[in-house]
């Protein structure tokens, strides 16, 4: 936590808690959040931030007020549980009256729906590294697109030739829209909602390579990827969850679950995102 924030919050409790005793205030203090997130115009306070409820001695309204202002943001929210399925979040909105926000990764702009998305920070390298990639000779199919968190970069930093996005997710739909007409790359990108498994011939061998960014394993869209890929060959990026201690399990899973379709399949890298927890 930088230390100007940390003075001000500070300043706050000993503004906002005037006239309660020290204890309080020190319980207080040590209870402020160790981190959190900054971007656009918002901060995004962790998972049970500020939950203790000393903090009802004041009015809920108030403290979040002062609490964007230490922080200088104009809107403010705090982590939620991310659930189901479909990994959505959980978010809460604290002060301010907009839920849609805008982040920037490497010249990429990613907008969504906080309340209704989330969004990984723990993947930024891996966005990163796909937006390397020169892929503009290439049509792509990304299996699981989301808010667009791989879509994206493929089109803006690597020039992809052209995305066909795949989602079941209705507001993660919407935000990828979002994401591609803030980047201008719209036109670039076919969007197909529904389960990648339904969608049939639309995705047959037509692809140079398929991303498959599912956690915690993505062994559903395999079938989908190997059909997908032209018959000359292509890449598979596919992401899972292995164990620290034997990497390799997993890795020999992912080659045995896909020479099941009849194709040869050659491992050509591995790298580690991550850590995940359920």
């Amino acid at each position: 936590m930088s230390r100007v924030p940390k003075e001000k919050l500070v300043s706050m409790i000993h503004e906002l808690f005037k006239g309660q005793n020290e204890q309080l205030i020190e319980e207080l203090i040590e209870d402020l959040p160790k981190g959190w997130e900054r971007f656009d115009d918002v901060a995004l306070l962790p998972l049970n931030a500020f939950s203790n409820s000393r903090w009802d001695l004041v009015n809920r309204e108030t403290l979040w007020e002062n609490v964007s202002v230490a922080l200088n943001v104009k809107r403010l929210f705090r982590k939620g549980e991310i659930s189901g399925e479909r990994r959505e979040s959980s978010a809460e909105l604290l002060h301010g009256n907009r839920l849609d926000v805008e982040r920037i990764e490497h010249g990429v702009n990613f907008v969504y729906r906080i309340t209704e998305c989330m969004f990984s920070q723990g993947n930024l390298n891996e966005r990163k590294r796909m937006g390397d990639l020169d892929l503009s000779n290439e049509e792509i199919l990304d299996l699981y697109a989301g808010i667009g968190y791989y879509t994206l970069p493929m089109l803006v930093r690597g020039n992809a030739k052209h995305v066909t996005a795949t989602e079941w997710n209705p507001n993660a739909i919407r935000d990828l829209r979002k994401g591609l007409e803030r980047n201008k790359v719209a036109e670039k990108c076919k969007v197909i909602e529904g389960d990648n498994r339904s969608h049939g011939n639309l995705l047959e061998a037509r692809f140079d390579r398929v991303v498959l960014g599912l956690l915690p394993q993505a062994w559903d869209g395999f079938e989908t990827a190997m059909k997908a890929i032209r018959p000359i060959g292509g890449i598979l990026h596919v992401h899972g969850v292995a164990s620290t201690k034997n990497p390799e399990e997993w890795e020999e899973e992912v080659i045995m679950r896909l020479s099941q379709f009849g194709r040869s399949v050659t491992k050509i890298d591995v790298f580690k995102i991550k850590s995940y927890a359920p």
